[in-house]
């Protein structure tokens, strides 16, 4: 995936979290993270972390999210956003190409492309998520505290992409993921599928901690790697504020990271090659891999919303 070098990139939606006093994993966050009112230990975090990657809204859709037990919320004492360094480093698709922040800034600017242009067609007004960079941990506007461990994250409660960018070395040293710019993109992409089925009401139709093969948990994580294939299909014909789409080219290579990185976060992978080795369907809340690549290709071979609709569907895959 490349970026157009001469289109204009725009950072006004992106909060840089780690830099006057909001990064570096202090300031009285730290601690267990709490999860639907229950504390994990570290050994539990660590779980956590493997079978909630991706998670959206954390165990509760409807906006409970990570909550500490302290019940921190909106930016935590000296963590403030200073985009000082990102605007200045983030200019063009050029920037985009060489710079990991920037790469990241485009992908944003082209999902806020596509999917205002999406809801403008169906006569619906879409409103853009802001996209939190952070370092270590974080306290959010309406979901508590979370630590870099829950991975990206996207809070109902304040609609806002929380993501710690050293997450995405993780995913390819720790899980062996073959990693690359458009692998990264369906990363983003996801949590950006969470907050469409925020706006739309989709995630209130799921109960807190519901899990199983076909459950409601698994049946929104899927839909979420299917609107990420829709943006995909879409985002080399997508005009951003510039006028002209940012993303020049997605090849077959392009495709079979982002698959490659589905797999890796399927509950079923993350049970038998990072957990305890048993795969226990009853707790899956993700779903397998087998079906995460299938909805992230329906969705991209498509391009259609419309075909991502998993909760009335019998064949998840």
């Amino acid at each position: 995936m490349r970026f157009d070098e001469n289109a204009d990139l725009d950072t006004s939606n992106i909060d840089d979290l780690r830099r006057g006093g909001g990064g570096g994993g202090g300031g009285g966050v730290g601690g267990r993270v709490a999860m639907g009112g229950g504390g994990l230990g570290i050994v539990g975090l660590l779980i956590f972390l493997l079978i909630s990657f991706l998670g959206g809204g954390g165990s509760d859709p409807s906006g409970g999210g990570f909550a500490l037990p302290n019940g921190l919320s909106g930016l935590q004492s000296g963590q403030s956003a200073d985009n000082t360094e990102i605007a200045t480093a983030c200019r063009t698709g050029a920037d985009a190409n060489s710079n990991l922040d920037c790469e990241v800034t485009a992908v944003v600017n082209s999902l806020d492309g596509y999917w205002s242009d999406a809801f403008a067609r169906a006569g619906q007004t879409y409103q853009p998520p802001r996209t939190n960079f952070f370092s270590g941990s974080v306290s959010t506007g309406g979901c508590g505290g979370a630590t870099s461990d829950v991975g990206p994250f996207y809070c109902p409660g304040d609609s806002e992409v929380y993501i710690d960018l050293t997450f995405f070395k993780e995913l390819e040293t720790r899980f062996g993921a073959q990693g690359g710019p458009f692998a990264r993109a369906y990363v983003v992409a996801h949590e950006y599928g969470h907050h469409i089925q925020n706006l739309l009401g989709t995630n209130r139709q799921v109960r807190a901690g519901d899990s199983g093969p076909t459950s409601g948990s698994v049946r929104l994580e899927l839909q979420a790697d299917c609107y990420a294939g829709v943006w995909g299909n879409h985002a080399t014909t997508t005009p951003t504020a510039s006028g002209r789409p940012l993303i020049l080219d997605v090849n077959q290579a392009d495709v079979d990271a982002a698959l490659d990185t589905a797999a890796r976060i399927g509950d079923d992978y993350i049970q038998s090659n990072l957990g305890g080795g048993r795969v226990d369907e009853s707790q899956f809340t993700h779903g397998s891999s087998e079906q995460r690549e299938k909805w992230f290709m329906t969705g991209f071979q498509t391009g259609d919303p419309a075909r991502c609709d998993t909760f009335s569907t019998n064949n998840l895959g």
